[in-house]
């Protein structure tokens, strides 16, 4: 019973997120273990066409050294960590305007789309410290055709154009100049930075429009100013400082505005070496239609006593109890998303009258959610898997929102989970994307079901230490060894995340370590145990066994006994990502490496083409090309031909003989080996000098 109200919770607390949308999530890592080795590669291959659904770009830790361009819409950029994710430049807006027409590309990251996300990343521009003294340098736009360049002059980390909607959550922004974090858009803009630090010179912290800082850290190294505002379009546009610090070089004034401007600072506090000197107007031709608008709240200084221009001095028609984010931008966006995020506006504002709120600001985060993780949590079964399907052959789609008839059918198959799977990616997937929700939200719901997947992953593997595709159900194929699909290394790779603490599973409960290292030794037991061998040689293997004797078997009807020229590939690689390998890992590493160029097929390709003959409209066929070298899915295990089935479960020599429907709706032919034998092998084979 406590486990149906545990699940009935579950599927009320999730109610409200069923109409949540998805986020595709690619990976840069400078390592080559992620989707990109650079940021900018990764924006660049997002879909160009208009998009409402945000993308989310995780940037493994790393020191980029590269310019960032954002045109798109609905981009997030997430770090592990803003100390060790950083992007760098070193370069001054005057040397840039020398040659281009305007800012965009001054700064370490460049948007012009909106919906944009920063998280967890430094932003640097490092041309005042690399540059001590003044730069001569050609410009062609200057009439003697050289240019000196200050070493403190405008130096941007981020420089905004048509933006609005724009997230910053615990980046570090530095430069050596000014205006450091520029986010200018005095038409429509809209800014919320939170935990953030930012540092550099005079205004370099420079919003146009609307903006929202709250618990960031300013670092001032000019005398002039650290921040400044252009509100001149709309006379309620304003900057909002919450909860904010500022320290910096002896003497250093607040901030400075040359045009119509608004300022809140509320529960802000000041270094005791900051200039006694308020916000000031700095005299020009612009003319100030709304006065001066400098408004503060419960500021303090520390270590000294307070300045008297910033006493409480807010505007009589506005409270600060009727502080929260939708009043910063005049209710046109809440940059919080939840009910619980709402809740945190209150804490806010509470702390601004000078209470102490930090438990409840950090509750409200705890309690965010993530829409797909919460889908999650409904689907996982009670022994911990999750299924493939859901309503018949209907794959799962987080994205689906399902009504009551429809939870009550998924519901009925939780204590059973008899299509509880580790096919197609089913509970690996779930619990790679959980742990990284859990970092992201702190959903404890989120650990624990990741937790209890890697329960069911250990409690799925067999004694001989392969994995079956089903677990519970054991009926037809579902109980076999299961390579296909690479179903039993995903399982592999989970538990050696979790070993190794990498890929977020560092979150993992440490007792699980042993665990699992328990069952990658008995997997690997199970390769090395399963491995074909022809004549007395080590070849590849097949994609599944008999779960007792470990001799190949027939799957589906057209997925025979054979030797695999795929799912051998992922086999090889997680061999070789085992530290310090043994010699039966080494010796199975070669075979099939020798094996797999024994049996490529070079001059040929495998092309989709029209056929209008056909029910399909197309067809697949085997084409000479002089360039391409491809590999056969199945091999036979004695000879190394390759075959091909249809439904009639009849091996065909060529692929013309395969009905269409199964002829264009498999992967016959691939090139799967191609990148392991050319590149990952050899660096393997230098790294523990292997002999070949």
């Amino acid at each position: 019973m406590n486990s149906i109200k545990k699940l009935i919770l579950i599927l009320a607390a999730v109610t409200a997120v069923q109409f949540g949308m998805a986020q595709t999530t690619i990976t840069v890592a400078q390592d080559g273990s992620g989707n990109f080795r650079s940021i900018q590669e990764a924006i660049n291959s997002l879909p160009k066409e208009d998009n409402k659904i945000q993308r989310v770009i995780s940037v493994k830790n790393g020191t980029y050294k590269e310019k960032i361009f954002i045109d798109n819409n609905f981009i997030t950029l997430r770090g592990e960590n803003p100390e060790q994710t950083i992007v760098t430049i070193s370069l001054a807006r005057e040397e840039w305007r020398c040659d281009n027409k305007d800012d965009y590309g001054v700064a370490a990251i460049n948007l012009r789309g909106s919906d944009i996300v920063l998280e967890n990343i430094s932003f640097l521009n490092t041309f005042g410290k690399d540059n001590t003294a003044d730069k001569e340098i050609t410009c062609a736009e200057e009439s003697t055709g050289k240019k000196t360049i200050k070493p403190y002059g405008h130096q941007m980390a981020l420089r905004s154009f048509n933006t609005t909607r724009l997230i910053v959550k615990n980046c570090i922004f530095r430069a050596w100049g000014g205006d450091t974090v520029s986010p200018w858009n005095t038409d429509e803009g809209m800014f919320y930075f939170k935990d953030c630090i930012m540092e550099g010179g005079v205004d370099f912290y420079c919003p146009r429009g609307w903006a929202l800082a709250e618990n960031c850290t300013f670092i001032c190294h000019d005398k002039n100013a650290a921040i400044w505002h252009d509100g001149s379009k709309y006379e309620k546009s304003k900057t909002v400082l919450l909860n904010c610090k500022f320290s910096g070089d002896d003497g250093f004034k607040l901030g400075r505005y040359h045009r119509d401007a608004q300022f809140y600072l509320l529960n802000c506090s000041f270094a005791k070496n900051m200039a006694d000197a308020d916000i000031y107007l700095v005299p020009t031709e612009n003319k100030i239609q709304w006065g001066r608008r400098i408004y503060y709240y419960n500021c303090k200084r520390e270590g000294g006593k307070d300045y008297a221009w910033y006493k409480n001095n807010l505007p009589a028609d506005f409270g600060i109890n009727e502080f929260n984010e939708p009043w910063v931008y005049d209710y046109k966006w809440n940059p919080l998303k939840s009910e619980k995020n709402k809740e945190e506006s209150a804490a806010m504002a509470a702390t601004a009258t000078g209470l102490v709120v930090g438990d409840a600001t950090d509750a409200a985060a705890k309690t965010a959610s993530d829409p797909i993780a919460d889908k999650m949590l409904i689907y996982q079964r009670k022994n911990g898997g999750w299924p493939k399907h859901f309503q018949g052959n209907r794959n799962v789609d987080y994205k689906r929102v399902l009504n009551d008839v429809e939870l009550k059918e998924l519901r009925s198959g939780y204590d059973e989970g008899i299509d509880a799977t580790i096919d197609n990616e089913a509970t690996t997937k779930e619990i790679k994307y959980l742990v990284k929700a859990y970092k992201a939200y702190k959903n404890e719901a989120y650990l624990k079901a990741a937790e209890q997947g890697i329960d069911y992953l250990l409690k799925a593997q067999y004694a001989n230490g392969g994995w079956p595709q089903y677990y519970p159900d054991f009926s037809s194929y579902r109980s076999q060894v299961t390579y296909n699909d690479n179903a039993m290394i995903n399982v592999l790779n989970v538990l050696q995340n979790v070993v190794l603490g990498k890929n977020d599973f560092d979150v993992i409960d440490k007792t699980y370590i042993e665990k699992c290292n328990a069952a990658i030794k008995k997997g690997i037991d199970c390769i090395i145990k399963t491995q074909i061998k022809q004549k007395g040689k080590l070849t590849a293997w097949c994609a599944q066994y008999n779960a007792k004797t470990l001799v190949p078997e027939t799957a589906r009807k057209f997925e025979l006994a054979s030797l695999s020229g795929s799912e051998s590939v992922g086999i090889v690689r997680f061999l070789m990502q085992q530290p310090d390998p043994s010699k039966e890992i080494i010796t199975a590493v070669n075979a099939a490496v020798e094996w797999f160029e024994k049996v490529k097929i070079v001059g040929y390709n495998f092309v989709e083409v029209k056929a209008p003959n056909e029910a399909s409209g197309k067809d697949k066929v085997l084409v000479k090309d002089d360039n391409a070298v491809i590999w056969a899915r199945f091999y036979n295990l004695e000879i190394n031909e390759p075959f091909f089935t249809g439904r009639d479960s009849q091996p065909k020599k060529t692929i013309a003989e395969v009905e269409n429907e199964r002829r264009i709706g498999y992967a016959w032919y691939g090139v799967w080996p191609e990148n392991l034998i050319h590149t990952e092998y050899p660096k393997w084979v230098e790294k523990w000098k292997v002999k070949k």
